[in-house]
């Protein structure tokens, strides 16, 4: 039996899962990855560790699979975090007190709020291809800030990847990269196949122009290419593998999750009409909407548009949220009653979502859906805002707590907290729209799609129906799709999309809801607008007093 393997590289795990050519999962396995957070704004990882839970992981689905089997392609994705390495491969810290193991910083990493602010500034050409702004989510501002506060490291440094970019020259010793990775979080314009050596120079970071960008990588290839001559010895011998088993290009982890989405209404085959009205939610720690077209959209505040960096030969359009499922997490810790809510879940065997999604059942039985909640409303911005208005600097806004701190006021939080997450989705279509998508299905994947509620307030608040996936791992699937176009089973990507993403279950907006949620959503929107001006106040305030 041919098989292909899938390798994702999440926030907190790396998961291995292998496929048949048609995207039935045959076997799975994941593996915890540490994560270091020493101080404020600090997210440190360790691409050994990685490694380490990557082989682990493949071994571990391989030893289930009990009918002889060939696997005939590997494909990797990751979050989009920057790996330092030094002029043999090995790890450089980037922490400033020096832990050697800890060389990556987390896409999630705010250290560079500064640099990233002086870039904007700039307004450099390449900006424009970022939605307007660079995000410190992106590589380039990393760069500097390292550059300035750990120079010996910086100039140390033989090898900056992007993480999906060190897994395959980890797995294969090639040191060409992702046009997927570079072009969206590098800057790399994939439509021009180049780098733009005016904005390194300007910004500070001369030195990568040096040797044709050797350090930042030179071979720049689309998906669904190869990479080197397939797994190596090494590494096949570390994974449990054959070496020379084909390699396909990498992606990072949400554009993965949207090769493994984008395809399930295609029915045999995936037209440009099909991919222009849907947008892919990839739910996750944050959260990622993807759209793709023929014609480059350029879409204020929403990264892109990049050329062939998911869809070959198409534009790519990414938007996202820096907190999903991270926030949800943290107002249910944060509340006084989510310890004894779970408690409450461990003991009768269930889990703290499943219980405040049915008391917020009961509170609404017979009353409209999501309508407990009149009075309670929250700007999910507590990390700032990706988009559609790319301010990193953003905060939450919670407004109408009361002076108690019952499960019900937890529930009624919670809730809030789904709806604002669902009006900043609702923002992003409609941003997307205004510059010709005509996005009316939204295609969703990750964990937060396990929440029926999650599900429910986003179809209401957009007024989009949501397609699952029969696959709910689909940012698994993609990675294999990856490995089963470099095995050489499919002639392109988009054959191998159309053929092995399946649709699942749908879920239809209620239109009685239509009213109450664009009055709610005014509301975030005023609580956005407030914020602003609060801000501006108090810097005029302070500017005031600093002259005295």
């Amino acid at each position: 039996m041919d098989l292909v393997l899938g390798i994702d590289v999440g926030t907190g795990s790396a998961r291995a899962g292998i496929f048949t050519l048609t995207g039935q999962k045959m076997a799975s396995a994941v593996q915890p990855t540490k994560t270091w957070s020493p101080a404020p704004d600090f997210v440190q990882q360790s691409s050994e560790n990685i490694w380490t839970a990557i082989c682990t992981a493949t071994r571990t689905a391989l030893a289930t699979l009990t009918e002889p089997f060939r696997i005939i392609g590997i494909g990797f994705d990751a979050t989009c975090s920057l790996v330092v390495l030094d002029t043999e491969g090995k790890p450089l810290s980037v922490d400033p007190q020096g832990p050697a193991e800890q060389n990556i910083i987390l896409w999630a990493d705010h250290r560079a709020l500064r640099e990233t602010a002086e870039i904007n500034n700039g307004g450099y050409e390449v900006l424009r291809y970022v939605g307007g702004k660079i995000s410190p989510e992106m590589e380039t501002p990393k760069l500097l800030w390292l550059k300035r506060n750990l120079p010996e490291i910086f100039a140390r440094a033989g090898h900056f990847f992007d993480l999906p970019d060190f897994l395959t020259w980890r797995a294969t010793g090639s040191l060409s990269r992702s046009a997927c990775s570079t072009a969206c979080k590098w800057t790399y314009l994939a439509h021009e196949d180049r780098w733009d050596d005016t904005y390194f120079k300007a910004i500070g970071l001369e030195e990568l122009t040096d040797d044709n960008y050797a350090r930042i990588g030179n071979d720049i290839r689309p998906l669904g290419g190869i990479v080197g001559n397939g797994l190596s010895p090494e590494a096949a011998t570390e994974l449990g593998l054959e070496a020379g088993i084909p390699v396909g290009v990498s992606a990072i982890d949400a554009h993965a999750g949207g090769l493994g989405i984008l395809g399930i209404e295609a029915h045999g085959e995936l037209s440009d009409d099909v991919l222009e009205r849907s947008i892919s939610l990839i739910c996750g720690t944050s959260s990622c909407h993807m759209a793709v077209s023929q014609e480059a959209r350029f879409v204020p505040g929403v990264w892109g548009p990049y050329w062939s960096a998911m869809v070959p030969d198409m534009w790519l359009n990414e938007a996202g949220q820096s907190a999903t499922g991270a926030l949800i997490d943290f107002v249910i810790s944060q509340h006084a009653a989510g310890p004894e809510l779970k408690q409450q879940a461990e003991q009768s065997g269930s889990n703290i979502y499943a219980l405040l999604n049915a008391r917020i059942e009961e509170l609404e039985a017979g009353k409209l859906p999501g309508g407990s909640t009149a009075n309670l409303h929250l700007l999910p911005d507590f990390h700032g805002n990706r988009s559609p208005h790319a301010d990193p600097d953003l905060k939450g806004v919670i407004s109408g707590l009361a002076l108690s701190a019952t499960p019900d006021d937890l529930a009624r939080l919670y809730l809030a907290t789904l709806q604002g997450l669902a009006y900043g989705t609702k923002d992003i279509i409609d941003a997307l729209n205004a510059q010709g998508y005509r996005i009316d299905t939204i295609l969703a994947t990750g964990g937060s799609t396990k929440n029926p509620i999650f599900l429910r307030e986003h179809a209401n608040a957009t007024g989009c129906r949501i397609l699952l996936p029969k696959e709910p791992d689909s940012v698994l699937l993609g990675a294999a799709i990856l490995g089963a176009v470099a095995s050489g089973q499919y002639a392109t990507l988009r054959a191998a999309m159309a053929q092995m993403s399946h649709a699942g279950s749908e879920i239809l907006p209620d239109a009685k809801t239509h009213t109450y949620h664009t009055a709610k959503r005014s509301i975030c929107h005023d609580m956005l607008a407030s914020q602003l001006a609060w801000r501006q106040q108090m810097q005029d305030a302070l500017e005031k007093t600093s002259a005295y």
